[in-house]
């Protein structure tokens, strides 16, 4: 069964186009993209009124103030930002972006899917590498930096998922993803967990990552095919098989494709260090090790 069309009143929609093109036409001048975020979510969040009276020296309570300076993104900090081999350059804009799709996502407007699939839309072509046309983006989406990811034309990633692009992220044409799933970019060392090593992951051509699935880093998920739900891949899964269990196997090939598809018993290769990022951390970084663990095995 295919979903009906719906659409807003006339008066909502035309309210909503002036609104998506107002903020749309600010983040492409060349008007400072932490000053629109900040005007932006004090206008959705309805505190115009107490911004302006702490603007004018006014006095404002120290709840008042943390709440209003906190809709600048200049005063927020992101777990990201701590990643050492992020491109500073590049994170500094998408900051400010990920902070506005965030903070949306707080507000009453971001339950009114007609209203937010668009707004979060017309973000995405501006915080991802790439993105297509007729892609819907619903509630709780997080990503590690957002410019890292490419996304094709008609995709659908649903409530609270977690797209990691601290390596790389490519996602195709027609991909469907359900609640809850995690996609990686990044793993750490068993050993030292502070050793970091990016990849290159890959969702192909219609895909589709069923409820509570996730992907780790470097995994290609082939074309046309599935990963159960709760399942969890570590090893790349071939166009039109079916991938399930922890750690997913594939288990069959979807009806009909048969044909063209490899056999079960070709499956389950590991291709991920093919995929794998090489950093190239600068000689004076200031690191620091937040576990501060002694990794020395005994006896040694």
């Amino acid at each position: 069964m295919t979903k009906r069309h719906v659409s807003l009143p006339p008066f909502a929609e035309d309210g909503l186009r002036e609104f998506l093109h107002e903020v749309n036409e600010r983040l492409q001048s060349d008007e400072d993209t932490c000053d629109v975020v900040e005007d932006v979510l004090v206008d959705l969040h309805g505190d115009r009124e107490a911004y302006e009276r702490w603007q004018a020296g006014e006095e404002v309570t120290p709840a008042e103030r943390v709440r209003l300076q906190g809709y600048d993104p200049c005063n927020a900090t992101l777990e990201s930002e701590y990643y050492a081999e992020k491109d500073e350059d590049r994170y500094e804009e998408s900051k400010y972006l990920q902070w506005l799709w965030r903070q949306f996502d707080s507000t009453p407007m971001a339950d009114n899917v007609a209203f937010a699939l668009r707004f979060r839309r017309m973000l995405a072509s501006h915080l991802f590498e790439s993105c297509g046309e007729n892609c819907r983006f619903f509630k709780g989406i997080t990503f590690s930096y957002g410019h890292n990811i490419s996304v094709g034309d008609n995709v659908v990633i649903h409530d609270d998922v977690h797209l990691d692009d601290r390596g790389g992220l490519t996602i195709g044409d027609r991909v469907s993803i359900a609640d809850d799933v995690h996609v990686y970019s990044h793993d750490h060392d068993v050993v030292d967990q502070t050793e970091v090593r990016n990849y290159h992951t890959i969702i192909e051509d219609d895909v589709r990552l069923t409820y509570d699935s996730m992907v780790r880093a470097g995994v290609k998920v082939g074309e046309n095919a599935v990963l159960a739900a709760k399942s969890i891949t570590g090893k790349d899964v071939p166009p039109h098989h079916i991938a399930a269990g922890t750690p997913a196997k594939s288990i069959a090939v979807k009806d009909g494709w048969e044909s063209i598809a490899r056999p079960i018993e070709e499956a389950n290769e590991d291709r991920r260090e093919q995929r794998r990022i090489e950093d190239d951390l600068p000689d004076d970084l200031d690191t620091f090790d937040e576990f501060d663990r002694d990794l020395q095995p005994p006896n040694v």
